[in-house]
């Protein structure tokens, strides 16, 4: 059940993105929802290895290449999920940031482990 509520709370933290930036459009909820489930299996089976593959790059920056990482994976999402838009590669960027700080704040809040 717990991974139920996580799903719409990175759903909300997706809709916030959206809800926030101009260049990121989210056609309703269920391709939110989508975006979500899409976007926690990009985040388990293709972000490590693109961490691993831009390990040196991620040395030479300090750690900040990683928002590079999270902004191509928040991209790669939205060309699959359709209804999930990103116009800019700046909003992936931001918008990355910006559901996964909200999405950290809503787990924190809810979930109860």
């Amino acid at each position: 059940m717990s991974w139920i509520l996580s799903l719409f709370l990175n759903s909300a933290a997706l809709l916030a993105a959206d809800y926030l930036i101009d260049s990121i459009k989210i056609d309703g909820f269920a391709s939110a929802i989508l975006a979500a489930l899409l976007l926690g299996f990009v985040n388990t089976f293709i972000r490590p290895i693109l961490v691993f593959l831009t390990f040196p790059m991620t040395v030479v920056t300090l750690g900040l290449f990683i928002l590079v990482i999270n902004a191509v994976t928040f991209g790669l999402v939205s060309w699959f999920v359709p209804g999930f838009h990103i116009y800019s590669f700046g909003g992936a960027f931001v918008g990355a940031i910006i559901t996964g700080v909200t999405s950290w704040i809503l787990n924190a809040i809810f979930n109860d482990h």
